[in-house]
């Protein structure tokens, strides 16, 4: 019985080994996937050629891996206005069978997609619309049914348009997650060291904001990336972030420094609703 014991104890040590690294293998092929074809939608025929010209600043491949999106994942893209990361979102959903919900206020905040799903219905037509933050004015995302939502460069406005919607803002997407999933925010990032009254006018935010609301709602923290940094960008223009690329709303005035110095800086952060 000892020996039987042992030949058994053996072959279990032989067999965890490989076990591992076929799930490991599994993962690392997902993962290869994923980025293939976030990769492929990057490079869809169908973006605007302007908008693949602000690639080097957006970094869109490398951003959507970080986040972890998967092309079968169903995804809410908030606050789209022209679309631009839309342009990338939407071959990757229908490639790989994900579902994208684009949502923003009703219905004047979705008239640029709904320009784009009549000029081309074959890359457009599968998107749902959605109304953010839900008043009751259109449909909204289910409550938990999204696997990612992500936001880019939006919560600046949510907190300085007009009346505060921030917290209420967060805690919307939190419902609209399954647990689990995750929220990716990209943002205009304001120094730490700065005046807090900045964000008021500046269009930048602190990281250490972004975060109290997001941990306010309930997600956690998951990670941080310098995919989108720019260490030229010194934020103390009178205009505030629109005086980069693309607004350069100083027109003419010092244009080519401020193309120099390229888009503003951004922080990159990951949230995740807790499975639990």
């Amino acid at each position: 019985m000892r020996s039987l014991i042992l030949v058994a104890s053996s072959a279990l040590a032989l067999a965890t080994p490989a076990a591992v690294l076929a799930d490991h293998h599994g993962d690392g092929h997902a993962a290869h996937q994923a980025h293939h074809a976030i990769a492929a939608a990057v490079a869809a025929p169908t973006r605007t050629p302007a908008n693949v010209e602000r690639d080097k600043y957006r970094h869109p491949a490398e951003t959507l891996a970080f986040f972890g999106v998967k092309p079968g994942d169903t995804v809410v893209e908030l606050w789209p206005g022209g679309g631009w990361y839309t342009e990338i979102l939407a071959p990757l959903a229908k490639a790989g069978g994900g579902t994208l919900y684009v949502a923003a206020p009703w219905e004047r905040g979705l008239n640029r997609i709904k320009e784009k799903q009549a000029a081309d219905a074959a890359t457009y037509g599968a998107l749902k619309l959605a109304e953010f933050p839900a008043t009751g004015a259109g449909p909204k995302v289910p409550d938990g049914s999204a696997d990612v939502v992500l936001t880019f460069r939006n919560v600046h406005n949510w907190r300085f348009g007009g009346a505060d919607k921030t917290a209420d803002a967060f805690k919307q997407i939190f419902a609209m997650l399954k647990p689990g999933g995750t929220l990716g925010v990209v943002e205009h990032r304001l120094n730490e060291d700065d005046d807090a009254a900045k964000e008021e006018k500046s269009g930048y935010m602190k990281e250490s904001s972004i975060i109290a609301f997001a941990e306010a709602a309930g997600f956690k923290l998951a990670g941080k990336s310098e995919i989108n940094a720019n260490p030229q960008d010194t934020k103390d223009y009178e205009k505030g972030v629109w005086t980069l690329p693309p607004n350069l709303r100083e027109g003419e005035v010092d244009r080519a420094k401020y193309v120099a110095i390229g888009e503003s800086d951004r922080m990159t952060l990951k949230f995740v609703k807790p499975a639990s």
